[in-house]
């Protein structure tokens, strides 16, 4: 895979873990809340307007052009298993951004993904 490739790979990934992060964070800024027809419209609105939800689906929206790119360099089957790289990121952004819990199970785990991920990229 070529340095393009790799960083085509990559800015997908963070990317999606930045739309994640993102979510979160407007999810945090609404609260919580339960849909119901009483309250889909309100909720709904708030939602559409939390400035870190918006911001997520730019994310998104941009994430979707930078794979197509991806895709037309990189074989589907080496790609899209470096996505999962997207979980190590995400749990360590949650862990410094949002304040959520790191632990050795979840560093066990994370590094069970990256080896997958050097093994699936040198084949």
């Amino acid at each position: 895979m070529n340095l393009v490739s790799f960083a085509l790979i990559f800015a997908g990934v963070m990317l999606n873990a930045t739309a994640q992060i993102l979510m979160k964070a407007g999810t945090n800024a609404v609260g919580h809340f339960e849909f119901s027809m009483q309250n889909i419209l309100p909720i709904g609105l708030k939602l559409a307007t939390e400035w870190h939800i918006i911001a997520a689906l730019v994310c998104y929206a941009v994430s979707v052009v930078v794979w197509i790119l991806a895709l037309s360099r990189v074989p589907v089957s080496i790609a899209f298993p470096m996505l999962s790289m997207a979980y190590v990121v995400n749990a360590l952004a949650a862990w410094y951004f949002l304040g959520e819990a790191f632990n050795p199970t979840k560093l066990i785990g994370m590094a069970i993904i990256i080896l997958g991920v050097v093994i699936i990229s040198r084949a």
